[in-house]
């Protein structure tokens, strides 16, 4: 996704007053634990600044480095170990859900982003566009006070043509320019300089770097965005800048898993192909080979059609794409889509309720639309689906394990 410039008992009965004394005295430390255990919660989830929201935890699975094609992984399909079970079991089933939607807003109106998010306490929203008043004089600090659970907020700062914050704090450079000038090492201190001025903001999320790999021209969908073309020495520059971001305190999103690099269009278009699965590996898949030495990432699926692996289907919305990206690349950390809301490879096809619902049984931990409203529609379809089964209580509490854990919201 980008908005270029340019266009989460035995039951004996006690003998003794003593053995009584001791059980009552014990059922009451645990409730009284439990209580100050959920208020404390409460209280941090609501009160605490965008700009202090502590790092993101990992729930990546580590993964040994290795030049070969990867082999699944057990650990791929387990849930993420997290101490987030009893703040999802004080959640209402509309409470769980909206915690997997990120919802654009207006940068320009920042009350109204305080509005969405106390009216319908989304679990993330996202910053498009050229508008900067919700980056300036800690607006973000007041949607923090409107959210129960803290609200991940989200700009997709790459550099070059996708920039959010070069109105406030300089430009910074596109991939293909950072790539042939910098080294590696410089390109994560440009980063982790970036990644700071995000977090003063109030960002704690950035839909970057792009991992695609391609020698398009510079102004085609990919094009200067990419790191390159030759896919080796693009991943050191992708783990680079991620870990750059990492080191400020923000989350880096790898995109546009499977590879948008030598796709046969651009998918703000409609629907585009991608080369066979084969290739993929030995080319745009390669930046998310050993994806365990990021650390503490996300990764965005693209709308895109592998002909031998999603069959027609975009792989925002298809199960074998998530599966790919689970046990092939071992990856157990947050999954966000592509945006739903404003690109003609899922609005030519799907109203915006189908395609979040289906996004989200196919694997998707969060559903993103950068146009923001329809959200209490959204909500309301997918409680539907909650309560007949087509989305599974599992797969809902899969899901928002992986984003509470990112945002450290449990325990």
């Amino acid at each position: 996704m980008d908005d270029e410039r340019n266009e989460p008992m035995n039951s004996g009965r006690p003998k003794t007053t003593k053995r009584w004394t001791t059980v009552i005295l014990g059922a009451a430390t645990v409730l009284l634990t439990s209580v100050q255990c959920g208020t404390a919660n409460d209280e941090a989830g609501s009160a605490q600044p965008a700009g202090t929201v502590s790092p993101p935890r990992s729930s990546v699975a580590s993964v040994p480095p290795s030049s070969s094609t990867p082999s699944p992984s057990p650990r791929a399909e387990q849930v993420p170990v997290s101490g987030c079970e009893a703040v999802i079991a004080g959640m209402s089933p509309r409470q769980r859900l909206a915690q997997l939607v990120v919802v654009g807003v207006n940068a320009g109106d920042p009350q109204a982003a305080v509005k969405l998010v106390r009216d319908q306490q989304v679990g993330g929203i996202f910053l498009g566009g050229n508008e900067t008043a919700l980056l300036r004089n800690r607006a973000l600090d007041e949607v923090q006070r409107a959210a129960k659970v803290p609200v991940s907020v989200a700009i997709d700062e790459e550099g070059g043509r996708v920039q959010r914050i070069d109105a406030l704090d300089g430009d910074m450079p596109s991939a293909r320019k950072m790539a042939s000038t910098l080294t590696p090492a410089q390109v994560r201190a440009k980063a982790a300089e970036r990644g700071r001025q995000m977090l003063a903001r109030g960002v704690t999320v950035d839909y970057a770097p792009d991992a695609d790999i391609t020698d398009q021209p510079d102004r085609d969908i990919v094009g200067d965005r990419s790191f390159g073309a030759n896919p080796e020495v693009a991943r050191k520059y992708v783990l680079a800048f991620a870990q750059g971001l990492r080191d400020a305190g923000v989350q880096p999103v790898l995109k546009h898993f499977p590879g948008h690099g030598h796709a046969s269009g651009d998918s703000h278009k409609g629907l585009v192909r991608t080369p066979p699965l084969a290739s993929l590996r030995k080319v745009d898949l390669v930046p998310y080979r050993d994806i365990g030495e990021y650390g503490e990432i996300g990764v965005m699926v693209g709308h895109l059609d592998v002909p031998d692996l999603t069959g027609g289907t975009p792989s925002t919305l298809s199960a074998p794409a998530y599966r790919l990206l689970r046990k092939d690349y071992a990856f157990d950390g947050p999954v966000i889509t592509d945006d739903l809301g404003a690109m003609k490879a899922i609005t030519s096809q799907y109203p915006l309720q189908t395609a979040v619902l289906k996004a989200l049984q196919a694997g998707a931990d969060q559903a993103l639309w950068s146009s923001g409203g329809n959200v209490g529609s959204v909500l309301a379809t997918l409680e539907q689906a909650l309560t007949s089964g087509d989305l599974p209580a599992a797969r809902v509490d899969e899901a928002l394990t992986r984003v509470l854990t990112a945002k450290r919201a449990c325990g």
